[in-house]
């Protein structure tokens, strides 16, 4: 690669802005590619953005120079194009692939006009700037809103809209919310804390279609039959790596776009960083490992360029901590990390204040901490938190391990 390298990057999210950002630093400069309309912006405060806490100039990302705004609807390997849907080309040395993901669309009866392939009004994804400022639009107090998932996008979603005033309900068809990153007790806490904003939350319930009249969703039918009247709907069923154009040019697909250690698919001029890589069989979906990955990456094309960098860089895996802040006057703080479900022979070391609302637990097995759930006051996840991405052996006596959980400075 010579010091004219052509690197051109699809998507402007998190992962993508980052590169082009430290490529820029680094002195390569980088052809980025952005679909949306709006500035690059921090898709993990979307909510905050819905609940009015934060207009989405606030959570704009730090502008990597230029965007070329286009929509990329193939990609040429042999003659090293973009293609784009208005007619155009961009040739590229190296193409990044940071195309992040797309919401879960559930297969529920009614969901899309057979005529026009759309949602009905009133039912909303909510991925996007576009999609948090028209949800933002149909909120008014009174409004009568079911979210369909409770994961951490739809606890985060209700919560907003439970601030807007809305009258909320939560379907989750798991038997608690946030199933996948907190134990049983975490989880009662977060639906205590929505019950306390006026949030409805139906849990081990599916929802079998929405109504609509005239285009205009009504109701939400469950699988009982039961229908919640609904003039909003938004679906929180999860992401799926965006993989459709590494498909189309034939790269290695599994889940996600596959990847090496330096972020390499199948083909040695194209890479792939953020939610749609697939790293030694992990998605991730989270901030973290996009900006590790996008900074690995930034080295290793700089060095590649003639411009510095560090030809050693790589990327072994993300121990990736999950964080749900929800700022404003109701505030609530929660991390979970690592394996929060003890395995037979771990220990397990909790402390519950219910009067506070607060709660935190450690796995340790084999003098390792291996995972933790805290909820409520976490002056102590950043230590903690370093401690299991560590993974050094904890001393034998298990009095530091306690000091840990209780000293509220360990940030």
């Amino acid at each position: 690669m010579t010091s004219n390298t052509r690197v051109v990057v699809i998507g402007a999210g998190l992962a993508g802005v980052r590169l082009a950002r430290r490529l820029g630093e680094l002195g390569v400069p980088a052809v980025l590619v952005g679909e949306e309309t709006h500035a690059p912006y921090n898709r993990v405060l979307l909510a905050d953005v819905l609940a009015g806490r934060y207009t989405p100039d606030v959570i704009a990302l730090p502008a990597p120079g230029e965007i070329t705004r286009a929509r990329v609807t193939g990609i040429d390997r042999a003659a090293r194009e973009v293609l784009c849907a208005d007619g155009s080309a961009i040739a590229y040395d190296t193409l990044v692939l940071a195309t992040g993901s797309n919401p879960v669309l559930p297969a529920l009866r009614g969901l899309f006009d057979p005529e026009r392939r759309e949602l009905p009004e009133g039912v909303h994804a909510f991925r996007t700037m576009d999609d948090c400022l028209g949800l933002s639009e149909a909120v008014r107090p009174g409004v009568k809103a079911v979210v369909i998932g409770g994961g951490l996008l739809g606890v985060s979603a209700a919560r907003a809209l439970a601030q807007r005033d809305a009258q909320v309900v939560l379907a989750q068809q798991a038997e608690r919310l946030m199933e996948r990153q907190l134990d049983p007790s975490a989880s009662k806490l977060v639906r205590r804390h929505l019950t306390d904003l006026g949030v409805e939350v139906h849990t081990e319930t599916r929802v079998r279609g929405v109504r609509s009249i005239g285009g205009i969703v009504r109701s939400v039918v469950m699988a009982d039959g039961y229908a919640l009247d609904a003039d909003i709907v938004v679906l929180a069923c999860g992401v799926h790596p965006r993989v459709g154009l590494a498909e189309q040019a034939g790269l290695a697909v599994r889940k996600g776009v596959i990847v090496d250690d330096e972020l390499r698919t199948s083909d040695p001029h194209i890479r792939a960083i953020g939610d749609c890589a697939q790293h030694d069989g992990q998605v991730y979906g989270l901030a973290t490992p996009a900006l590790e990955q996008a900074d690995v990456l930034a080295e290793l094309l700089a060095e590649e360029a003639g411009a510095g960098g560090d030809a050693a860089a790589r990327y072994t895996g993300t121990r990736a901590l999950t964080r749900l802040t929800l700022a404003g006057q109701d505030f609530f703080d929660l991390a979970a990390f690592g394996e929060t479900d003890p395995r037979p022979g771990d220990d397990v070391i909790q402390l519950a204040d219910a009067t506070r609302g607060t709660y935190r637990k450690v796995v340790v097995r084999d003098d390792r901490l291996v995972g933790g759930v805290l909820v409520g006051e976490l002056g102590t996840v950043g230590a903690l938190a370093r401690a299991w991405e560590g993974a050094e052996p904890l001393p034998e006596n298990g009095a530091p391990l306690l000091h840990l959980l209780t000293n509220d400075g360990g940030s």
